[in-house]
């Protein structure tokens, strides 16, 4: 069995490559470009890649929107007869017990409600059942970003 390898690639100018990326992303500084065109090292490549880890409230609020997602949102009560819930139950699901993720997460909620729907709220099931899907979803989403840029 033959196999060939001819990829009929065009040759690269490196200068020219050089000058569109200096007019993309101008610098002040010349950009040397290396002449060893060997791949970086994975570890190299790995290390460069700076990685997000969620802390526990964002990873407590992104777990009860995707329950929210999985099984249905509800208002009135904790958990509706087929399964879906209220943003409390969600958060109860998400967290698994009452804990300190569980309440700086619902804090969290609840302030991201009052930011959006007025500081007249006084708990998250009232806020909940007063507002639609949609409303209560860019609450949600808006939670978990500001949990997500604090690091918590």
């Amino acid at each position: 069995m033959t196999t060939r390898t001819e990829t009929h690639f065009a040759p690269v100018d490196q200068d020219l490559y050089a000058k569109a990326f200096q007019l993309l992303d101008p610098t002040p500084e010349p950009v040397a470009i290396a002449a060893d065109t060997s791949p970086a090292p994975v570890s190299v490549i790995l290390a460069a890649v700076p990685v997000h880890r969620p802390g526990p409230v964002e990873e407590t609020l992104s777990d009860a929107l995707a329950f929210l997602d999985t099984h249905g949102w509800a208002k009135y009560r904790l958990i509706h007869p087929e399964g879906a819930r209220c943003s409390i139950g969600a958060l109860r699901a998400a967290a698994g017990s009452r804990n300190a993720a569980y309440r700086d997460a619902g804090r969290l909620l609840l302030d991201e409600a009052r930011r959006q729907h007025g500081q007249h709220w006084e708990a998250i099931p009232a806020w909940n059942d007063a507002h639609t899907g949609p409303q209560v979803r860019s609450v949600w989403e808006a939670a978990i970003q500001r949990a997500h840029h604090a690091n918590i």
